[in-house]
């Protein structure tokens, strides 16, 4: 009795389609399909949160250097760091308060932009807003990216000023450009 059961279980399963054979396996999904993900240069790029199963990704590609902006949160980030640098890439973390972005955080950014500007770079946060503004105003102010094309490039994902709710941004963006702008 207990032999036909196994047996008519693997008929089932046969029949089914279900076996080893016909498994199908989920390929990666590729960079392309990460929220506002944006190519800024063949060395640069900013988006918003990776999945974990896109880190082997990042590796066949290039980058060299992860630089996440987001705030530490349990079901987005809470192992990524471990995950990039399991696959051979620096991970840096930065956290920055989306509600109240800070001169310094601008500071540390440009400071490990610097340190790490010969290598191929991939900044990140939830949404690619923090990333792409942070970039923008490395571009801006330490490699001397004419405004309109830097601006492109962020305002390719979105625009701090457009709405009231990201003043903190705007207001942010002005005084890096203050402070920082005679580098």
């Amino acid at each position: 009795m207990k032999n036909a059961f196994f047996i008519l279980l693997a008929l089932l399963v046969l029949m089914s389609g279900a076996g080893p054979a016909n498994a199908q396996q989920t390929p990666p999904a590729d960079l392309s399909t990460i929220l506002n993900y944006h190519e800024v240069s063949g060395n640069l790029t900013t988006a918003g949160q990776i999945d974990y199963d896109q880190i082997p990704i990042l590796e066949e590609e290039g980058y060299e250097v992860v630089i996440n902006l987001a705030t530490a949160n349990p079901e987005a980030n809470a192992e990524e760091g471990f995950h990039v640098s399991s696959a051979g890439i620096v991970y840096i973390q930065i956290p920055v308060d989306f509600a109240a972005p800070q001169l310094s955080d601008v500071q540390m950014f440009f400071d490990v932009m610097e340190a790490n500007k010969d290598r191929k770079l991939f900044v990140h946060c939830i949404a690619n807003f923090r990333a792409s503004a942070f970039v923008y105003l490395y571009r801006t102010l330490v490699e001397g990216v004419s405004d309109a094309e830097a601006k492109r490039d962020m305002e390719a994902v979105w625009d701090p000023g457009e709405q009231p709710r990201w003043a903190a941004w705007a207001e942010l963006i002005e005084q890096a450009q203050s402070e920082f702008g005679s580098r």
